[in-house]
């Protein structure tokens, strides 16, 4: 059994409780290793490392390019140990293997490198017009943060975990995070990766694996702090933000979602039935931008219902690791028990599901079949009912019919989330006016999930604060400083045209 480290001040260390929490293979039940379970002497220690790094280390104070050129050191780092990485990933999360090797893995080694490309290019002064007088030099210098915090979710650890540290890293801040307790190996793992590779100076990167109750209030509330990042529930996030104000930290938010899939009268049936599927199964629907609600035109409804049912029941249920497998085991038990307990407040709502709906009815020898569930889907589900209003992070699938585009634009946006959303057309002009009025954050047309690091994400409404990716998630790790500079060393000249302008001209 391998041995995980948490990373404090340049250090692989256990929590200084000695405390260990045990992590779990969730398709087979099986322990998969003991990991330190860090209280908050072990957060509270990390942020002083951090803001020593800070305040007094290189990091900061290092180029644009050079920091670029230690995050592709990382990139490589994670690109040159993939297969172990995968593994680790799909092992303790249930995420399939062939997720894990052809989406989070390289997704993470993608994110470090575009970061890099921002810490190169970027500029860190912009100059600006004169203020008030023509004489006057004025520009903008972009500076890091300080101490920015992460608090990762355990549905995508990997590659959120790199959305969280290479923005930060690149803009010159120091990061501290903490992954999900229910997934937390492959971030202990690229920490040590790091740490044995000498790539960053010390207090630069901590990596604590343990509770959010102590953790990740530590890391939200800790006066040390300046920035706090926090992917996850939308119930959590208000907790966040609320620790967050006692010292008036920004925060960036990643939150719950409940997205609509719109499929216009227009479409090619076949490919719209599929990015239904893809864009609601997809990691057994524990995606927080998931298209759990199909909003489907009533002139195509039964062909395309038809044709939704007959490709989920092809879908492969099994072992994770099995390159095969199209839905692994959910994260836990407990996940599973949230499906179930949907499903049978669907039923109550609305009727039977039209497939799916239960734990399925044989695997292979060793699995744990309480943790995994059938691609469930219900039809004819008014959006009003709960299992369309709330985000039930399972393979639960809600189809909803339609007359009108403005009809569909007012389902879709009859929701308290706006992270994202699909429109299926054969027609772009009119997908693309169906899109723009959709309040949602992300909209993809003819396709569903397509996430890159050089393209902004994040959500309206109570999904969320902020973006992510892009430029924009780079330039959020920044904090802007405006510097006038008066040509004239005394300063007199300008303060007796100012003093004029104010009509109280000094003799």
């Amino acid at each position: 059994m391998a041995d995980y480290k948490l990373l404090i001040d340049g250090e692989l260390c256990e929590a200084a409780s000695g405390d260990t929490f045990a992590t779990y293979n969730p398709g087979k039940g099986e322990k998969i290793a003991d990991l330190p379970k860090a209280g908050k002497e072990d957060a509270e220690r990390a942020i002083k490392a951090a803001r020593k790094a800070f305040d007094e280390g290189p990091w900061p104070k290092m180029s644009g390019a050079e920091r670029a050129g230690k995050l592709r050191e990382i990139a490589a780092l994670i690109n040159a140990n993939a297969g172990v990485l995968a593994e680790l990933e799909s092992l303790d999360s249930g995420g399939t293997i062939r997720k894990s090797s052809l989406a989070d893995v390289p997704g993470a080694a993608g994110a470090f490198e575009w970061f890099a490309t921002c810490a190169e290019t970027e500029a860190d002064r912009v100059q600006l017009p004169p203020a008030v007088f023509p004489q006057s030099d004025n520009y903008a210098l972009y500076e890091p943060l300080g101490v920015c915090t992460g608090v990762i979710p355990w549905n995508f650890p990997f590659i959120m975990l790199s959305w969280k540290i290479a923005p930060a890293l690149a803009a010159g801040n120091v990061s501290v995070i903490k992954p999900a307790s229910l997934t937390s190996i492959t971030a202990l793992k690229l920490a040590e990766l790091i740490t044995e590779a000498g790539i960053l100076p010390p207090g630069v990167l901590q990596v604590l694996s343990g509770p959010g109750g102590t953790v990740g209030e530590e890391l939200a509330s800790n006066p040390m702090v300046d920035k706090v990042a926090f992917t996850g529930s939308t119930e959590v996030g208000r907790r966040i933000m609320q620790l967050a104000s006692g010292t008036v930290k920004p925060v960036t938010l990643e939150l719950g979602g409940k997205s609509a899939n719109i499929v216009l009268d227009d479409a090619d049936l076949h490919q719209a039935s599929s990015a239904v599927l893809w864009g609601t199964f997809f990691h057994g629907g524990q995606v927080c931008e998931s298209g759990t609600r199909a909003l489907v035109h009533k002139k195509i409804y039964d062909e395309f219902m038809n044709m939704l049912v007959e490709k989920a029941g092809k879908l492969v249920i099994g072992d994770q690791l099995d390159f095969t497998t199209d839905l692994g085991p959910l994260v836990d038990r407990s996940q599973a028990e949230t499906a179930e307990r949907y499903v049978k407040l669907g039923r109550d709502e609305v009727g039977d599901p039209v497939c799916g709906g239960d734990y399925p009815a044989a695997l292979a020898e060793g699995l744990d079949r309480q943790a995994f569930f059938q691609p469930t889907i219900f039809s004819n589900v008014p959006n009003s009912a709960k299992i369309a209003q709330e985000e039930i992070f399972g393979p639960v699938l809600c189809v909803i019919p339609f007359e009108s585009d403005d009809e569909a634009v007012a389902i879709a946006n009859d929701s308290i989330y706006g992270l994202a959303g699909g429109v299926q057309s054969s027609n772009l002009e009119r997908a693309q006016a169906v899109a723009a009025r959709m309040r949602t954050g992300t909209v993809w047309i003819n396709d569903y999930h397509m996430i890159s690091p050089d393209k902004p994400f994040g959500g309206y409404k109570q999904s969320g604060i902020g973006r992510e990716l892009g430029t924009y998630g780079y330039n959020i790790y920044r904090q802007v400083k405006h510097v006038h500079v008066n040509p004239e060393t005394s300063g007199f000249a300008n303060h007796l045209q100012y003093s004029a302008l104010n009509g109280d001209l000094i003799a």
